[in-house]
């Protein structure tokens, strides 16, 4: 295959107009391709398998980490490890096509495009990016080494890569009509982009974004002389210059320069999209932002035997159980615990952050302890996920529940927190645990998938939630507390809800009422697609943001 003046390897649907240029620093594709930290990694997967399967002219554009995020292992004590182990992708094409970026003082960083066709995992084309090339120095080496570099200047050495590099790659390939920035990693494409349309309101006719968080690590903001020193601009610019872009703020803000540069933005859920237009209102220069709530691909996710069973109660339970085993197999070789495929299963899964509250049922130890180890109504619950290696509190957390877990037969904690777990824990679960401090879960999709594998959502009102559920009917909610309240009564509001909502709701259903938990089981699963399978969210994105 030859990539000068590429075009897609496949026809793409006529009803789809814009060549799209989709820029992301995290794909969660498969799991033999380990590029991904979380979230987004999963939601930009999943994007892609849809818009290969809707036949859309879109293709991605992204980085290829040496070492991934990270592997998650354990010491010699179980509590957490992060291992940074080299990967080689033989399914991966070399396209011949190297660019140059300017980084720091270095205005010779070469970058290397590779190639994840299609028919490997299904997905729309997907292009890579690495400074691993011979031409490079170590320094320059070290850009492309691990996602979410801790160090400041590699991260923004690592958005010049993505946006500015990006966005010369997609030059060299044909160019693309729009350039959809999937959270503000990449925000140097448009600096780049302003070469080529120097007009801003012609630049912004180019230029959509999504912002994904409302967490203020998640809206990147770092002094503009240093950016500026960086490279980030594409040039060194005077004073006046980079004044203009930070409307005279000593500091930028990706998300909020992002908004400025866009002809349209979204948040990822309508509650994240009010959230959102109130957080950057008393901004000037910003574009609309509207709200498409994320979705994940049915075709990756669901468990198809369990849907062909959705009409006949015996066999559902028992391909529930059938994936219960599974799970409980992961948790025998990790922990050596062996949990019972007839005892209610709560997971929680999904990074650990300070606004997620891993620990909130903790917080009552005398309550939760008296909770795991009543008999009338058993309880397992597993725990999974993947701290930044760097957040000492995130990894306090982790390894608090190493310790706590450690000599309880009916609590685990594993390891190893990627697609292939995620699918088992999903699976595995009767009910699918969420605690995030509302409204900062912008959307939380790890909901979504579990449901299309029969687990049940017990969630705080918030994110797709919202959109989605109804008590008792398809899942179980937290009621809401006033968000004004200091943290720490939020969180006792929440922890005491919680737990009346368990002892008095979901373990006698499960144990008593199995007609009932079933069809609350089957709600969910036949509920959950329409709306949030990623092929309605590929198409609202053609509709409302690149067509529109």
């Amino acid at each position: 295959m030859t990539f000068t003046n590429w075009s897609f390897p496949y026809a793409t649907d006529a009803q789809y107009k814009p060549k799209v240029a989709y820029f992301c620093m995290e794909y969660a594709i498969d799991q033999a391709l380990k590029i991904y930290a979380g979230g987004l990694g999963f939601l930009a997967g999943s994007h892609l398998r849809s818009a290969y399967e809707l036949k859309q002219p879109l293709f991605g554009i992204g980085m290829l980490w040496k070492y991934g995020y990270y592997d998650q292992m354990r010491h010699r004590d179980q509590t957490l490890q992060a291992a940074f182990i080299e990967k080689d992708y033989s399914f991966l094409q070399d396209t011949g096509i190297k660019v140059q970026v300017r980084v720091d003082n270095n205005p010779e960083v070469f970058v290397k495009a590779y190639y994840l066709a299609p028919e490997v995992f299904k997905t729309a084309p997907l292009f890579l990016l690495s400074t691993e090339v011979p031409e490079n120095d170590h320094l320059a080496h070290t850009i492309c080494h691990w996602l979410y570099d801790n160090n400041v200047a590699t991260r923004i050495a690592q958005s010049i890569v993505l946006g500015q590099g990006g966005a010369k790659v997609v030059e060299a390939l044909g160019g693309a009509d729009i350039y959809h920035l999937n959270e503000g990693h990449a925000l140097p494409l448009v600096f780049q982009l302003s070469k080529k349309y120097p007009k801003i309101e012609t630049l912004r006719s180019h230029v959509v974004f999504t912002t994904h968080t409302p967490e203020k690590a998640g809206n990147e903001e770092y002094e503009a002389t240093f950016l500026n020193q960086m490279g980030f601009f594409g040039e060194t610019l005077a004073e006046p210059a980079w004044k203009k872009i930070t409307h005279q703020e000593p500091s930028l803000n990706y998300t909020l320069t992002a908004l400025r540069y866009a002809k349209l933005a979204n948040g990822v859920s309508q509650l994240h999209g009010e959230v959102s237009r109130q957080m950057w209102k008393d901004y000037s220069g910003i574009c609309p932002i509207k709200a498409i709530t994320n979705a994940q691909n049915a075709l990756y996710w669901e468990d198809a035997p369990l849907y062909q069973a959705l009409h006949d109660p015996a066999a559902m339970t028992q391909r529930k159980m059938k994936l219960k085993n599974l799970l409980f197999e992961e948790v025998a070789n990790q922990t050596g615990k062996l949990f019972k495929e007839n005892v209610l299963t709560i997971v929680w899964a999904r990074r650990f952050a300070a606004y997620k509250r891993t620990d909130l049922l903790l917080q009552d130890l005398a309550r939760f302890e008296k909770l795991v180890q009543q008999e009338k109504f058993p309880i397992q619950i597993i725990w999974a996920g993947k701290p930044f290696p760097l957040d000492d509190y995130a990894v306090g957390i982790f390894n608090h529940l190493v310790h706590f877990t450690r000599h309880r037969p009916n609590l685990a904690i594993l390891t190893g927190y990627e697609l292939k777990l995620s699918k088992l824990l999903k699976g595995g679960a009767d009910v699918w645990l969420n605690t995030p401090r509302r409204p900062r879960e912008a959307s939380g999709t790890s909901g979504m998938t579990a449901a299309m594998n029969g687990a049940v959502n017990f969630s705080i009102f918030d994110g797709w939630i919202c959109e989605f559920a109804r008590h008792g009917h398809n899942a179980f909610i937290v009621p809401p507390v006033d968000e004004n309240l200091p943290n720490e009564q939020q969180d006792a509001l929440d922890r005491t809800h919680l737990f009346e909502v368990l002892e008095q709701e979901i373990l006698p259903t499960y144990y008593l009422q199995s007609a009932d938990w079933q069809k609350i089981v089957a709600n969910a699963m036949q509920e959950v697609k329409p709306f949030f399978e990623s092929a309605r969210m590929a198409h609202q994105y053609y509709e409302e943001m690149y067509q529109g």
